[in-house]
């Protein structure tokens, strides 16, 4: 057995392992203390289990191994899937080809629209999550995981999760599979056609609920000229000519799912909150000395940025 650890990300581990002509894909947690209920591969491994047969993109389960004497954690197996994953610079097949990129932006939004069409009930797939009060309680978990991790005050983002608490919207009509982390870097394209998503992944924050939860967070990440310069998680390569804009990802996805789209300034700033929460949490793990990852130094910086970004879309 050969192992390999896969580039990106700053949470849950990646890894190839290969057998021969073989290949497989493992996941685990990141090293050192977790948050509780964080980085829950079993949950995960269960939910591609459920999602595999009735949405082709998520990859295919092989083993659970819940236990930690082996490698140290839970930790699952899954198919390998091969093809592009687009994170801070473009393949040769999108680099300074606007064509290309709308291609690619479409099939993105089409999967994720494609992913909300799924037929929970028909599915059997309720297990997966309670609908009900779900964006409450994503809001007011994301706002104890804040409280549970800053090293500094940032009164932004106490308002912020005050703002949002008393803005939620309506429980939707249709409750859907919702991803938790749907954006470019977690959806692989195929090398010989660049319009055509073959895999989704980092399913760890599934759950059934309101669906534009993920629209917000495709958008939140969809960065354009003011981040362009910036290398790291919150950076993009979206900003080149060709790659739809947020109007225009709204708009398709609008059109694919007849969604109304009312209340995505919501989305967006719950989205944006969101992302600070995490990146707060790796600093903090950082800054107490349970991961020396050097990417992760600046972190706090990051943070405080986005709580200003997302104070500036509440106040539209």
């Amino acid at each position: 057995m050969t192992v390999e650890q896969f580039p990106g990300g700053h949470s849950n581990l990646t890894y190839l392992l290969r057998f021969g002509a073989r290949e497989f894909v493992m996941r685990r947690p990141p090293f050192g203390p977790v948050p509780a209920k964080a980085h829950d591969m079993a949950r995960e491994y269960r939910v591609l289990e459920a999602v595999h047969p009735v949405y082709s993109l998520a990859p295919r389960p092989l083993v659970l191994c819940e236990d930690a004497g082996i490698v140290g954690s839970t930790f699952y197996i899954m198919e390998r899937r091969r093809g592009l994953v687009v994170r801070d610079e473009e393949p040769p097949q999108l680099a300074e080809r606007p064509a290309e990129r709308r291609r690619t932006s479409a099939a993105l939004v089409d999967a994720l629209a494609d992913l909300h069409a799924v037929d929970i009930e028909a599915h059997g797939l309720g297990h997966l999550g309670k609908p009900a009060g779900f964006v409450a309680r994503q809001v007011r978990g994301w706002a104890e995981r804040w409280h549970g991790s800053r090293t500094s005050e940032l009164p932004e983002m106490d308002a912020l999760a005050a703002w949002l608490a008393g803005r939620l919207p309506p429980e939707p009509s249709s409750p859907a599979l919702v991803h938790g982390d749907f954006k470019l870097d977690n959806v692989m394209l195929d090398a010989r056609d660049t319009g055509r998503v073959i895999a989704v992944f980092d399913w760890e924050m599934s759950a059934v609920g309101d669906p534009l939860v993920d629209l917000g967070i495709l958008l939140c990440y969809w960065v354009h000229v003011s981040a362009a310069a910036q290398r790291d998680a919150v950076a993009s390569v979206t900003h080149g000519a060709g790659w739809f804009t947020r109007e225009e990802i709204a708009a398709r996805y609008a059109a694919r799912t007849r969604f109304d789209l009312t209340r995505m300034n919501f989305y967006e700033v719950f989205a944006v909150f969101k992302l600070a929460v995490v990146l707060q949490q790796i600093f903090y793990r950082y800054r107490r000395g349970q991961t020396d990852d050097p990417r992760f130094a600046a972190l706090g910086e990051r943070v405080a940025w986005l709580a200003r970004l997302a104070a500036s879309l509440a106040e539209k």
